[in-house]
């Protein structure tokens, strides 16, 4: 009986410094500082998975991913570096590669299947239907997120949901009432989501 009332004691001690840390963050801005805002064009990183077309070669054009080093493997072509370049970068430098085989090549790269690299993900943890990391869009707000993690679990303590976010070099923990906004409709909780952020979604204790 006494352990179980010390394990007791420590689970409502550490349930009270998680409501006090939730208490003191500010709330989520409202527009995102310049100084996170990205370009449009999308930087292949590794896990993504490139379509490659070469123009009237077939036996040359392939479906390939890029491994963990940010390296992929085409034919006539080992370990080309594509990782943090545009999918037009990497297209003209599979031509170069290809020139000397190949006489007026044209490349194209589609993305079939992205991650991105990780400063330009939004990571959601804890109680959403799906944890996962989002590749961030511009004008990405956290709304979108949750709508391709799929809401909120039964669980979620979703007006305790903190936004962790990297300013001027330094971690920055916001308050995000994820309830307010999926369960009673209300907008003014749906704040812009910058590349980088990580959405962390408590349990709740009832």
């Amino acid at each position: 009986m006494l352990i179980r009332n010390i394990i007791l004691a420590l689970t409502l001690l550490g349930s009270m410094a998680i409501v006090s840390a939730c208490s003191t963050a500010a709330d989520a801005p409202t527009q995102i500082s310049q100084g996170a805002i990205v370009t449009n064009d999308y930087v292949i990183g590794p896990g993504d998975q490139l379509q490659i077309f070469v123009w009237r070669s077939p036996e040359l054009s392939t479906m390939v991913r890029v491994r963990p080093d940010g390296r992929i493997s085409v034919p006539l072509i080992d370990d080309l570096e594509v990782s943090g370049k545009t999918p037009s970068a990497v297209g003209r430098e599979i031509e170069q590669r290809l020139s000397t085989f190949v006489k007026d090549a044209v490349v194209t790269v589609i993305m079939a299947d992205f991650v991105g690299p990780l400063e330009r993900q939004v990571r959601v943890i804890g109680e959403a239907s799906k944890p996962q990391s989002v590749f961030y869009r511009t004008g990405m707000s956290v709304l979108d997120v949750m709508i391709q993690s799929g809401g909120l679990t039964q669980y979620a303590a979703g007006n305790r949901t903190t936004l962790v976010r990297v300013v001027d070099g330094r971690s920055v923990t916001y308050r995000v009432r994820l309830e307010d906004l999926l369960k009673n409709g209300d907008l003014s909780a749906n704040v812009p989501i910058a590349p980088g952020d990580v959405l962390i979604i408590p349990q709740s204790f009832f």
